[in-house]
C-alpha cells in the first residue's frame, strides 16, 4: 500500500504557502498556490476558504462565493467562513444569503458576538430595524466593546435617530 504521508505533507506546506501569502496581503500569489492544485483531498476545507478568502481581498466577491460556499458545506458552524460569506453576499447585492449564511453559523455559535453584530448589519441594510435591534442587542451583551464600531458603521445609517438604536449605543448608565 502507497505511502499517502509525503502527499499530506507536500498538500499541507502548498496550503500553509497560500495562507502565508495571504497573510502578507499578497492574494494573487496565494490564488497561483491554489489553483495550482486541481484535488486537495483531505484539505479541501482550508483550501476552499484560503481561495475564498484571496478573492474576497482582491474584490472578486462574486467569485469568491463558489469556494466559500463549498467550505460552508464542509462546516457549517465556521465563524470565519460565515462573516466572510455575509460580506462576498452583502457586496453582490445579496442580503438575503448574507443574512441566512450568518443564521446559520449562529446555530452553532449563539455566543459569537461578531455574528450577531453582523447580522444587525445586514437586517439594518434589508430594513427590517426591529431584527436589526434585536441582534444589536445581543451583539452588545456579548460584547459591550462593539458599541465603538457603531458610529462609524454606515450600515446602521437608516436606524439613526430611532429612540431604540440611539439608546443600545449610548450603553449601560454608569455605577453611582
Amino acid at each position: 500500500m502507497e505511502d499517502v504521508r509525503p502527499t499530506y505533507d507536500r498538500i499541507k506546506r502548498q496550503l500553509g504557502e497560500a495562507e502565508g501569502y495571504l497573510m502578507l496581503n499578497m492574494p494573487g500569489k496565494a490564488l497561483e498556490i491554489l489553483e495550482g492544485r486541481s484535488d486537495w483531498a483531505t484539505m479541501q476545507f482550508e483550501a476552499s476558504l484560503l481561495a475564498g478568502e484571496a478573492l474576497r481581498v482582491l474584490g472578486r466577491h462574486r467569485d469568491a462565493l463558489r469556494p466559500l460556499e463549498v467550505a460552508a458545506s464542509l462546516r457549517p458552524g465556521d465563524v470565519g467562513v460565515a462573516i466572510a460569506l455575509g460580506w462576498c453576499y452583502k457586496r453582490t447585492h445579496r442580503l438575503a444569503q448574507a443574512i441566512d449564511a450568518l443564521s446559520r453559523a449562529l446555530r452553532h455559535n449563539p455566543e459569537e458576538a461578531l455574528l450577531h453584530y453582523n447580522l444587525s448589519c445586514y437586517w439594518s441594510l434589508a430594513g427590517n430595524a426591529a431584527k436589526s435591534l434585536d441582534a444589536l442587542a445581543a451583539a452588545l451583551d456579548l460584547d459591550p466593546d462593539l458599541r465603538a464600531r457603531i458610529a462609524t458603521e454606515a450600515d446602521f445609517d437608516s436606524l439613526r435617530g430611532n429612540p431604540d438604536f440611539e439608546r443600545l449605543t449610548v450603553g449601560p448608565a454608569p455605577l453611582a
